[in-house]
């Protein structure tokens, strides 16, 4: 076996020791685990935290922003419940790494961030992987994406005190969106809400902290 084989070996290896990780920390969603099997996290790492690309931290990425730990993306999207007949709108797109497994579940991802150079890094990485149905723009995710709108399914990856009101108009009757709420210097809750009728429901998933939800697109980076 030549260095090719041995190190695709090895990332086998290390995706299978890192979904058995998530299951031990009792992800059980199926469809969740495969997409997350399926996503190489290393691609979405910067090279010099290589080794740390398949532990459960948050890694730093550009722009002073962060990449979610696997185990609370795998719990955000367990929230979600994408299926293949979902357009979802993702507010936050980092890295690119929550939307790829988005990728996986749903049958459209858009995805929106304020920094230029993290969306044109992400669509590189979402042609490397064949994923047609995943397209990153630049714009204010306060103000979702109408263009592409209405959605079935929303993820925010930032926090704010609440939902800001532009994605609950942008979501479907029956949709469900999973943001953090709470304030900037404390612990958030990341929330799931549906879309009723009458309002919303709102059901509780777990502590995490995240980087606030600024509005605008940024200037230079």
């Amino acid at each position: 076996m030549g260095p090719e084989g041995e190190v695709a070996d090895s990332e086998k290896a290390e995706r299978m020791a890192f979904i058995l990780g998530l299951r031990q920390r009792g992800l059980r969603d199926v469809a969740v685990l495969r997409a997350m099997e399926l996503v190489p996290r290393p691609l979405f790492v910067d090279p010099a935290l290589r080794r740390h690309a398949y532990d459960d931290v948050a890694l730093p990425i550009a722009c002073g922003q962060t990449m979610s730990q696997p185990s609370l993306v795998a719990a955000m999207t367990e929230a979600l419940a994408a299926t293949a007949d979902h357009t979802v709108l993702e507010v936050g797109t980092g890295s690119g790494y929550q939307a790829a497994v988005l990728g996986h579940l749903a049958a459209r991802v858009v995805t929106v961030d304020r920094y230029r150079s993290l969306v044109a890094e992400a669509q590189t990485r979402f042609e490397v992987l064949g994923l047609k149905n995943v397209t990153a723009y630049v714009g204010d995710g306060i103000l979702g994406m109408p263009a592409r709108a209405p959605f079935d399914r929303i993820m925010v990856t930032a926090s704010a005190p609440d939902i800001p009101m532009a994605l609950v108009d942008q979501l479907k009757l029956g949709g469900i969106i999973v943001m953090p709420i709470g304030a900037p210097d404390e612990a958030q809750t990341i929330v799931r809400y549906v879309k009723e009728q009458a309002g919303r429901s709102r059901t509780e998933i777990m502590k995490a902290r995240f980087v606030p939800l600024v509005p605008g697109a940024a200037a230079t980076l």
